[in-house]
């Protein structure tokens, strides 16, 4: 079937791909590549990938597209499933006979009610869905594939059995020819990653249990599963030879430098192609493996702190303690390793107290860079059903706003989601505004003409963020 692989167009600046941790808009405009989506159009030879919102694309850019395919498959989310929806009857209104399905995490753990909530969804695809398009993609029967949810001739919806876990990585095809034929690289963006940057995974999978987190609990599942050295590395080499403008690589496995033998090997063959890259980190690693990851081209890490509170990150099952958070920030600091943290507010245990302990962290480890994100209980995740036994979803609020903005979704009895959503505003000012941190972002701008003009842009976009939070709090 001819295949149309989509990321619908939404709210401006609004950054829906799976490679984001939160879909939503950001402090400063950035894009994650849309890997997941970009997977599955590899497994169908002749197909065509559209990531709207990076590009800028509306209805009207894509229709005939639309209208021209026999099989679209859009990715969705909780935040953009109602927008998502919105372009399905879309679609069905130009293209009534086309097949289309749905795929993402919301749809992989809610599909009953996905295909009740939109008649235009003929299926949705769940967990690792790649071989399953690729069936649907080659004219399969639905009846006894694996892997979907559909509504049969009687409009009765049915439910296949689960597709087995892929363990074998290889068998999937790279990424990249996808976004050679299909995406337009420089508009991906990276607040504390060059540009133009490329990111991809070396595998799936996480061991970590944190409460929060989505792939691990609605997709990829906890078992790390991995593509053999040789094949990340053939991927390099074609990234090299077709994207020479990348500055920048950036491998968006949740867990790589869990394996200390693996990122350690891959590091050194990384090293003697000369290089430069990046990954997410736990704050654990030791500090001779992150000697070896410096010494081979490891420019920063992405690593998700959560919070400077050690129960709450018990309560987050984290599985990370405060003193080795610290001392691999030190680490860092010393080897010459940039950081980028991520902290997270209204966490269960959250008070006006643990916010602070988690600013005082933020400026002791101090990380070049941070983003402050609000506790985001999607569906599918150990939060969402903890959130809904303890009744702390505030009834009046949803995870995002009607423009992408993220809001604060959770109550607590000594802490209300008005006042996580506002501490996200104090944290950020707190953090930047002091006269050392400001030194250091004008010293790195002075010394280096090319981010003079990035950090105005940034700067600009980063102030208006604030200003909507501010009258968001006003209304």
């Amino acid at each position: 079937m001819k295949s149309l692989f989509l990321q619908a167009p939404s709210y401006d600046g609004y950054d829906g791909g799976a490679g984001a941790r939160y879909q939503m808009k950001r402090e400063v405009k950035s894009f994650w590549y849309p890997t997941w989506l970009a997977q599955a159009a590899a497994m169908v030879e002749g197909s065509k990938l559209i990531d709207a919102p990076p590009h800028k694309l509306h209805w009207k850019d894509i229709e005939d597209d639309v209208k021209n395919h026999e099989l679209i498959v859009i990715h969705t989310s909780t935040p953009s499933f109602k927008s998502d929806c919105k372009t399905a009857r879309m679609i069905k209104e130009v293209n009534p006979h086309c097949k289309l399905g749905f795929i993402g995490a919301k749809v992989s753990v809610q599909p009953t009610e996905s295909l009740e909530a939109e008649p235009a969804i003929d299926f949705v695809a769940r967990n690792e869905y790649e071989f399953t398009i690729q069936e649907i993609a080659n004219g399969a029967k639905w009846d006894g594939l694996a892997g979907i949810s559909y509504r049969d001739a009687s409009g009765s919806i049915v439910h296949n059995a689960e597709r087995a876990i892929l363990t074998d990585m290889d068998k999937l095809p790279s990424v990249l020819p996808i976004y050679k034929r299909d995406l337009k690289i420089e508009n991906y963006y990276g607040g504390y990653l060059k540009h133009p940057y490329m990111s991809w995974y070396t595998g799936r999978g996480c061991k970590s249990r944190c409460t929060f987190c989505l792939w691990p609990q609605t997709i990829s599942g906890h078992n790390y599963r991995t593509h053999s050295i040789p094949y990340v590395l053939d991927e390099v080499r074609y990234m090299k030879e077709n994207f020479p403008q990348v500055r920048e690589i950036f491998f968006d496995d949740g867990t790589l430098t869990d394996n200390h033998e693996r990122v350690e090997a891959l590091a050194k063959e990384l090293g003697k192609m000369g290089v430069t890259w990046s990954c997410n980190a736990k704050a654990n690693v030791p500090r001779r493996t992150l000697e070896i990851m410096k010494e081979n081209g490891l420019r920063i890490l992405l690593v998700g702190y959560e919070s400077g509170n050690q129960q709450i990150l018990h309560n987050i099952k984290k599985g990370l303690r405060v003193d080795v958070a610290r001392q691999f920030s030190k680490d860092c600091h010393e080897l010459g390793i940039l950081v980028h943290g991520t902290f997270i507010l209204g966490l269960p245990g959250e008070t006006k107290q643990t916010i602070q302990e988690t600013l005082n962290f933020a400026k002791e480890v101090n990380p070049r860079t941070l983003q402050v994100s609000l506790a985001a209980p999607y569906p599918g995740t150990f939060l969402y059903n903890q959130a809904k036994e303890n009744g702390w979803f505030a009834s009046d609020v949803d995870l995002l706003t009607d423009d992408g903005t993220q809001i604060a979704p959770l109550n607590y009895d000594n802490l209300s989601h008005s006042e996580i959503f506002e501490a996200v505003e104090w944290f950020y000012k707190k953090f930047y505004f002091r006269p050392s941190k400001i030194a250091e972002i004008v010293g790195e701008m002075v010394t280096n003409p090319e981010m003079f003009g990035r950090r105005l842009r940034e700067g600009v976009e980063f102030f208006d963020f604030l200003k909507t939070r501010e009258d968001m709090i006003v209304s």
